[in-house]
């Protein structure tokens, strides 16, 4: 039976619900009875008769939690794939519980005077609010003072921000420019579904004067490459922002280089930073750049200069030979399912993983 203390819902869903268990190989077992005794909820049962552990209670088992495989000498435990758990965590009404959870206990886990904090805080003020696209915004921040100047980020890099209406909760946005001698910067913010805590923790309700603290600059997407390697750059929707904040810095750093750009999207709808991606296209004979959407509306028409393609990442790659992998570093950024598909369709080009450099950005 059961222990209901164990079995409660996670974050909302429930835990019957919820494919997550460990799998034992029997003969790969050895009855060294670690899995049983290390864990604390319970799941396991030992057969003393035949030297086996057994899974008894599987409901037991906290999602996502893989201590047994990862101490069993001889790897016969295994879990289901981890990417239903992180499809459930996507979803807004999950992700709001986890948020609501976090309000709720702040008392009992803040970490205010126990951990020393080794990231800088700064404090930004709004200077201006544009749309991008149907389901965005980009955000211009300037520094509140000199100290708080951001110029010496890195491009990929990123910053969590709290929302005026939200203090308790930051969320990371990567900075879409490169840097500036005023330190001022820009983040792009896309709308979720809505959850029930509201969009973005508040963070989209942002207005020019706000003053928002954040901190960082944090991340580790950077350019590794040699000055005179080609790059392919691929990115999804808000994947775009660290992407240009790299092409905009690799544009003035070495204007001669062989530089490719990727950037997909939803549907016509969602196309924003036009008039940055054409200057770059007129001011660099070696920038060339395809905007690829799975739909376009019937009375869009592309910008002069700009290659437009309808169609998946595959037929994309295939379809423009200024795409091809073949000799570039590629640096790739967007949602997971997305990051995934494209790591799938560029070993399908036969581009090196060594030459890959990828992040996950949004849902």
């Amino acid at each position: 039976m059961p222990d209901p203390k164990f079995v409660k819902p996670w974050h909302g869903v429930a835990r019957e619900s919820i494919d997550w268990r460990p799998i034992v190989a029997e003969d790969s077992c050895i009855g060294c009875g670690v899995c049983v005794t290390t864990c604390g909820r319970q799941v396991y049962r030992f057969d003393f008769e035949r030297k086996k552990a057994i899974v008894a209670e599987p409901t037991q088992c906290a999602v996502g939690c893989t201590t047994c495989a990862n101490i069993c000498p001889t790897h016969a435990i295994h879990f289901p794939s981890l990417d239903q758990v992180l499809d459930i965590l996507s979803q807004p009404d999950v992700r709001s519980s986890v948020l609501e959870e976090l309000k709720l206990r702040h008392d009992q886990i803040d970490a205010q005077g126990v951990l020393p904090h080794p990231d800088r805080i700064v404090k930004l003020v709004v200077e201006n609010v544009a749309s991008a696209g149907k389901n965005g915004v980009i955000v211009n921040l300037t520094p509140k003072t000199s100290v708080d100047w951001l110029c010496q980020f890195t491009p990929g890099d990123y910053l969590e921000i709290w929302s005026p209406s939200n203090p308790w909760i930051a969320r990371a946005y990567s900075i879409d420019n490169a840097p500036r001698d005023d330190g001022k910067i820009e983040v792009e913010l896309r709308r979720p579904p809505k959850g029930r805590l509201g969009e973005t923790g508040g963070v989209f309700d942002l207005k020019v004067g706000d003053e928002v603290p954040a901190r960082g600059p944090l991340g580790h997407f950077h350019i590794r490459s040699p000055i005179d390697v080609p790059l392919l750059f691929i990115a999804r929707e808000t994947g775009f922002a660290p992407i240009k904040s790299m092409i905009e810095h690799q544009l003035r750093l070495a204007p001669d280089r062989d530089i490719a750009l990727l950037w997909d999207l939803n549907d016509t709808d969602d196309l924003h930073h036009l008039d940055s991606i054409r200057s770059w296209t007129l001011s660099d004979n070696r920038f060339r750049c395809v905007i690829s959407t799975m739909r376009a509306d019937d009375h869009f028409t592309p910008p002069d200069g700009l290659v437009f393609s309808v169609g998946t990442i595959r037929e994309t790659l295939d379809l423009h030979p200024e795409l091809d992998p073949a000799g570039r570093d590629v640096y790739l950024a967007g949602p997971r399912r997305f990051v995934g598909r494209a790591l799938e369709e560029l070993e399908r080009k036969g581009a090196p993983r060594d030459r890959i450099v990828f992040e996950t950005v949004g849902d």
